[in-house]
């Protein structure tokens, strides 16, 4: 990677990862307007850094964490930071996105497997002979206790980890940094990230049930009916083969474009327009008559209505126009008007 693209990555992700810090130390609500919007503002710069490190051949199997450059090592978090902010999101089906995220989390266990930094067991849901295994209670008991004291043994080394975490930060800021503590730091970041990782992807096996039954409940309930979907989220993997084509595609396709007149001509093939070429059998409304450009004068339209009502005897009308006749009886005008007089 040349100078100036490694300026600009080193840019692009510590412009992500400030915004992501405002993200998460930020009171307002995750689903506000602001909130998304950075959410996804984020993630964009986090997706445009992920490209430029895999061109960059930063990762690679056959070496260890000791053969990573300092600077390269924070470039790790990448996936870990999309996939924690993938779930923050709240537009879209809340089951793809918990997939994304699911594939980030997962991507990023095994690079830090691959460098010594974790060995976490990645779980494959797989049945022998279609047969489902039974515990006795001794088994889930046991189960349910080592689950609980891991969890508090990650609780514990978390805190410790984001304890040291802030210590370094301080030393860091320091212009001129000893490069051993910079790197500390950068592996006790990851460490964090690693148990963050971990907690999500438990939270996310618990949740996938619960998913699955309120679709379930909501294919029963409601009638399947077509609707537009919006467009599935898709995770960008550190990777080197074709990398911008796998990431960009091979371009959007051009946006339709028409004329006025093509514009018009739609609408009056919709019937949302008037067809000019056809003469007239009805009186023109005023909403015709807007749509049209035409001049028509509201006094004429309602004259001509109200005459149409009379010839066709409409009972409603002459019902309305004898209960007026009658108000215009019994209040005659000027009489509730006593110019402030007693």
């Amino acid at each position: 990677m040349s100078d100036i693209e490694n300026i600009q990555l080193s840019s692009i992700f510590h412009e992500g990862l400030d915004l992501f810090n405002n993200i998460q130390n930020s009171k307002e609500p995750t689903n506000s307007l602001d909130t998304q919007l950075s959410i996804k503002k984020c993630m964009k710069y986090f997706e445009q850094a992920t490209p430029l490190v895999s061109l960059a051949n930063i990762f690679s199997n056959n070496e260890t964490i000791d053969e990573l450059a300092t600077n390269d090592i924070q470039y790790l978090l990448l996936p870990a930071l999309l996939g924690l902010l993938s779930l923050k999101l709240t537009s879209g089906e809340r089951k793809d996105i918990i997939e994304v995220a699911e594939i980030y989390f997962i991507d990023f266990l095994k690079r830090t497997n691959e460098y010594g930094l974790s060995n976490y067991v990645v779980k494959e849901n797989k049945t022998k002979d279609n047969e489902t295994r039974t515990e006795d209670e001794f088994e889930q008991l046991r189960h349910a206790v080592n689950t609980r004291a891991n969890k508090i043994q990650r609780f514990n080394e978390k805190k410790q980890l984001q304890t040291c975490l802030e210590s370094l930060k301080q030393d860091v800021e320091n212009e001129h940094v000893d490069e051993e503590i910079k790197r500390n730091y950068f592996l006790t970041m990851i460490k964090v990230f690693i148990h963050e990782v971990i907690d999500e992807l438990i939270s996310i096996e618990m949740e996938k049930p619960i998913l699955e039954h309120r679709a379930k409940i909501k294919s029963d309930d409601i009638p399947n009916t077509p609707r537009e979907k919006p467009p599935p989220l898709k995770p960008i993997i550190i990777t080197r083969d074709e990398v911008q084509k796998a990431v960009y595609g091979a371009g959007y396709p051009s946006l339709a474009t028409m004329t006025v007149q093509e514009f018009y001509d739609k609408r009056v093939a919709e019937g949302v327009f008037p067809d000019p070429n056809k003469p007239r059998t009805a009186p023109m409304s005023l909403q015709d008559a807007a749509l049209s450009g035409a001049s028509i004068n509201d006094e004429d339209v309602i004259a001509e209505e109200t005459e149409n009502k009379e010839e066709q005897d409409n009972e409603e009308y002459i019902q309305k126009m004898r209960a007026r006749d009658e108000f215009k009886d019994d209040h005659r005008r000027g009489w509730g008007n006593r110019m402030n007089r007693s």
